[in-house]
C-alpha cells in the first residue's frame, strides 16, 4: 500500500518562490507507516492512525491526572496529621486565589477561541498570509491581535491554513507568535502582575520576536524537504485534542443559531480540557509559594540561568494555556527570579507536551524535533541576554 506524501517544499530561487503545498510521492521508506495501516482501505488509516493518538494520549493524561490527585490528597492529609494545619491553609489560599484570579480569562480565552473556530474561515486568514515575501512572516507573528487564539485552538486553524498554501515560515510564526501576542493574554499578563508594565511588554516583545526567528531558522532548515504529513486534511478532521470527534465545527454549522451552538459546544470542550491543567499548574505554585523559602533557593539566584532552565522545563510539563500561565508564573515572584518566570510565559504557549502530541498530526518527527530545539534555545538566549546582558526586565522594579 502507497501512500503520498503532503510536502512543502522552498525553491532556492526566492524567499517565498514556491512554498505552496505539493503532493509528491517520496521513496516508501520515508513514508511514515505503522502496524495499524498495514492492512486499513484506503481512505482509513488517518482516521486509525489519529484513534490510536486520542486513545494513548487519553491513557497517559489519565494517568497524570490520578498520581498527581493521590499525591496532592496524601500530602494534605498527612501535613493535617502532622501538625501543619497553618501551611495547609496557607496552601489552599494561595490556591483558590490563584484560580479565581485565572479562570475568567480561561473562560473568556475558550470562548474566542469557539467563536473562531465557527465564524471565521481559513480563508480570510490565508488572505492576510498569502504573499510571497518577507513581510508575510512579520504579520503572521502578529496576527493574534486580530484573532485571539490559544494554542489548544490554533493548532487546527494552521492544519487548514497550510492546506489552502499558506507558506510554511507564514503559518509557523502565526503558530507559534498568536497564542502569545494576542489581547486576552495581554491583559491576563497585566492583571496577574498587578500593572506591572515591564512584564506585559517584555512578553509581548519577546514573544513576538521569537516567533519570527524561530519561522526564519526553519525556512532555512527546511526550505527544500517536505516537511507535512499525509494526514494534514483539517477539512475532515480536527488537530485539536480537545475536539477528538472530528467534527469539523465551521463546516457542519450552517445558520447562525446553529454556529453560535457549535462555538459554545467547542468553547466546553476547550474550558475542561484545559482547566484540569490549570488546577495541576495552580497547586504546584501555591505549594512553591508555601512551603519553599527564599532561602532555600539561594542557589538559584546566585545563577539565574538554572532558574530559567526549570521554568522552562516547568512550562513543558504543565501544558497550561496562555490566557491562564501568567497567573501560575507570578505565583513564582520573588521565589524566583523575573526573566525564569518570562522565559516559563514564553515558552509554554510554544512548545510543552501537548502541544508536541498536537504538532504530530502536522509535521513530520525531524521537523518537531527541529522546532522543539530551536525554541528552546531561542528563548534561553532571549532569557539569558535580558538576565546578563540588560541585568533583568527592562523597566523592570
Amino acid at each position: 500500500m502507497k501512500n503520498p506524501t503532503v510536502g512543502t517544499v522552498l525553491s532556492k530561487e526566492s524567499f517565498f518562490s514556491n512554498t505552496e503545498i505539493t503532493r509528491q510521492h517520496p521513496p516508501r521508506d520515508s513514508v511514515p507507516y505503522n502496524s495499524a495501516m498495514r492492512d486499513t482501505p484506503p481512505g482509513k488509516s488517518v482516521e486509525v492512525d489519529n484513534s490510536m493518538s486520542a486513545q494513548r494520549t487519553g491513557k497517559g493524561t489519565l494517568i497524570i491526572e490520578v498520581t498527581f490527585l493521590c499525591l496532592a490528597l496524601g500530602f494534605l492529609w498527612f501535613a493535617r496529621r502532622l501538625g501543619y494545619r497553618e501551611m495547609v491553609g496557607d496552601l489552599s489560599i494561595s490556591f483558590v486565589a490563584i484560580m479565581v484570579e485565572a479562570l475568567p480569562f480561561m473562560l473568556l480565552g475558550s470562548v474566542v477561541g469557539g467563536l473562531i473556530e465557527a465564524f471565521i474561515p481559513p480563508e480570510l486568514v490565508r488572505r492576510l498570509l498569502a504573499g510571497r515575501n518577507l513581510s508575510t512572516v512579520f504579520i503572521a507573528a502578529g496576527l493574534g491581535i486580530i484573532f485571539p487564539v490559544c494554542e489548544c485552538a490554533i493548532v487546527p486553524i494552521v492544519r487548514r491554513l497550510l492546506n489552502k498554501g499558506v507558506p510554511l515560515p507564514a503559518a509557523v510564526a502565526f503558530l507559534l507568535g498568536a497564542p502569545i501576542v494576542n489581547p486576552i493574554v495581554a491583559g491576563s499578563t497585566w492583571l496577574a502582575y498587578r500593572y506591572d508594565w515591564s512584564f506585559l511588554g517584555t512578553r509581548m516583545i519577546c514573544g513576538y520576536a521569537i516567533s519570527v526567528t524561530v519561522a526564519l531558522i526553519m525556512n532555512y532548515l527546511f526550505r527544500e524537504k517536505i516537511v507535512l504529513l499525509e494526514e494534514v486534511r483539517s477539512e475532515s478532521t480536527s488537530a485539536c485534542d480537545c475536539c477528538e470527534q472530528g467534527h469539523d465545527v465551521g463546516a457542519a454549522a450552517t445558520g447562525t443559531v446553529s454556529k453560535f451552538l457549535a462555538a459554545f459546544q467547542h468553547a466546553c470542550d476547550d474550558f475542561f480540557d484545559v482547566g484540569r491543567f490549570l488546577v495541576i499548574g495552580a497547586f504546584i505554585a501555591a505549594f512553591a509559594r508555601t512551603t519553599i523559602g527564599v532561602d532555600a533557593l539561594q542557589d538559584l539566584f546566585a545563577s539565574p540561568g538554572v532558574a530559567i532552565i526549570i521554568m522552562m522545563g516547568l512550562a513543558i510539563a504543565l501544558n497550561l494555556c496562555s490566557e491562564t500561565d501568567a497567573f501560575i508564573a507570578a505565583g513564582f515572584r520573588g521565589v524566583l527570579p523575573d526573566t525564569a518566570q518570562m522565559a516559563f510565559m514564553v515558552l509554554g504557549p510554544m512548545l510543552d507536551m501537548k502541544l508536541m502530541l498536537m504538532y504530530l498530526t502536522m509535521f513530520r518527527k525531524r521537523f518537531i524535533v527541529a522546532l522543539a530545539l530551536v525554541a528552546f534555545a531561542a528563548v534561553l538566549m532571549s532569557m539569558i541576554f535580558l538576565q546578563y546582558g540588560l541585568g533583568g526586565l527592562p523597566g523592570g522594579r
